[in-house]
């Protein structure tokens, strides 16, 4: 009876069997990396935040990111080469008065090629006295001085009339002041010529430039600064179509040569 009743009061022993579809081991949780992803996203955060500050306090100094970022920099940043200062004595060499050895008196400044400044090539011509007889027109590289050949030559003739010697005189004082070379073209109209001694515009305006030449020559002007040349009537200062065009295009113009070839 008590054997009966202790059995009763006995806790029953589950049967562990029963439990094991419903039991789960712990398991162990490895160590992971995640702690370094982490790690190294906050790095980049403050190195993206050190490129933005310094850019912004490095503004107006030059900072070069690209380039400091490039390999073979020292250091993370490096400033941009700065451009060297221009040399002030080189670029003012030349400009500056030049001082004689032994001296202090200035001496006065020479014109340069590259100014821009060029030597007046009427400078020290007495053009005064040359009348109304002569024109003179400046172009790039020569002075020209242009006659009517009504006033030098009779009509068809290369022979020097007295007034046209008159004429070439006044321009022998200016011709002797300077050193140029002197080209003399003789130029005609388009109305044909055809005569024994001239068969054409060519040979008469020639004849002329000769003619002038053999002047000039023969008071003391040096062969070696003269040229002759006839164009006859190919380069005319106006059209051929009325009498005042033509006695335009009639002219012996002489041409010195200011600047050198």
């Amino acid at each position: 009876m008590a054997a009966a009743q202790a059995a009763q009061t006995a806790p029953a022993v589950a049967n562990p069997q029963r439990f094991d579809k419903w039991y789960f081991e712990p398991q162990s949780e490895e160590e992971t990396d995640s702690w370094l992803i982490t790690y190294l996203d906050t790095i980049t955060l403050l190195l993206v935040f050190m490129l933005v500050m310094l850019m912004l306090a490095g503004k107006g100094e030059g900072v070069n990111v690209r380039e400091g970022i490039m390999p073979g920099n020292l250091g993370i940043f490096a400033r941009e080469r700065s451009t060297p200062a221009p040399d002030i004595a080189a670029s003012t060499a030349g400009k500056a008065p030049v001082t004689q050895a032994g001296g202090s008196s200035p001496l006065p400044l020479q014109p340069s090629a590259d100014d821009g400044t060029r030597p007046d090539p009427l400078q020290g011509l007495n053009l005064g006295n040359l009348g109304s007889d002569i024109d003179v027109v400046i172009n790039e590289k020569s002075v020209s001085f242009r006659i009517n050949s009504e006033i030098l030559f009779s009509s068809g003739q290369a022979e020097l009339s007295r007034d046209g010697l008159a004429v070439l005189q006044r321009l022998i004082k200016v011709l002797k002041e300077s050193p140029h070379k002197v080209t003399i073209e003789g130029h005609t109209d388009a109305i044909p010529i055809r005569s024994a001694r001239f068969p054409s515009n060519w040979e008469l305006s020639s004849a002329r430039a000769g003619s002038v030449v053999r002047y000039f020559e023969a008071n003391g002007i040096v062969s070696t600064r003269l040229r002759a040349i006839g164009y006859a009537d190919t380069k005319p200062l106006a059209t051929n179509d009325t009498p005042e065009n033509r006695a335009l295009n009639r002219r012996v113009e002489l041409l010195m040569e200011t600047v050198e070839e």
